[in-house]
């Protein structure tokens, strides 16, 4: 499908046109064309956001791996609910992914694991992410400690890391236009395994 879709006649598949403006995305030579911001809501109701990378797009959902101890892994295990959304300055669009998070199957995140730079798998293990750390020295020596553990051999995965899957159900796509009267399209998901597809206000 062509990147620029056609928001008076808009398609009835979302999944093309995110899969297409990905790939445009991914052309403009931007370090992570792939980065979105991921909110998760607390256990006290509270939001927060932060950046994960889009590791797969199909129809099950959107893909990111992340240690599930941290901050937004236990958000998720007591409201697992979620948004995601991409922003490519450069083209004046977004797209607003929201839905139901799952966790991916141990599977794939070993086959997703042993892609990842030594360095990285080393400090899945090493990070306590989110938690408090004294200082610079005592995360280096926890890296320092994982690194002679799996010596001369190959770093399995973390259990406590692994892939989620936020689902489908609302996409809202978003082209920024002169006079801020962007155009805005949105799909929900039905239970007929359809769309609803409506225009919004800017």
């Amino acid at each position: 499908m062509n990147a620029d879709m056609d928001f008076d006649y808009p398609p009835a598949d979302p999944l093309a046109v995110c899969k297409s403006w990905l790939d445009e995305a991914e052309t403009l030579g931007l370090i992570n064309p792939l980065a979105c911001s991921l909110a998760t809501i607390d256990p006290e109701g509270r939001p927060s956001s932060r950046t994960v990378l889009l590791k797969a797009l199909d129809e099950q959902g959107a893909v990111f791996y992340t240690n599930r101890l941290s901050r937004k892994g236990k958000a998720l295990q007591t409201n697992p609910w979620a948004s995601m959304l991409f922003y490519w300055d450069m083209l004046a669009r977004q797209i607003l992914i929201e839905g139901r998070v799952s966790e991916v199957s141990d599977e794939e995140s070993d086959a997703y694991f042993a892609t990842r730079p030594r360095g990285s798998q080393i400090g899945a293990w090493a990070s306590r992410q989110s938690e408090p750390v004294a200082d610079r020295a005592a995360l280096n020596k926890a890296v320092a400690e994982i690194e002679q553990r799996f010596e001369g051999r190959e770093v399995t995965r973390p259990p406590h890391w692994g892939g989620y899957r936020l689902s489908l159900d609302r996409i809202e796509f978003w082209q920024g236009l002169l006079d801020r009267l962007h155009d805005r399209i949105e799909y929900v998901a039905t239970d007929h395994g359809t769309w609803d597809i409506q225009r919004l206000n800017p």
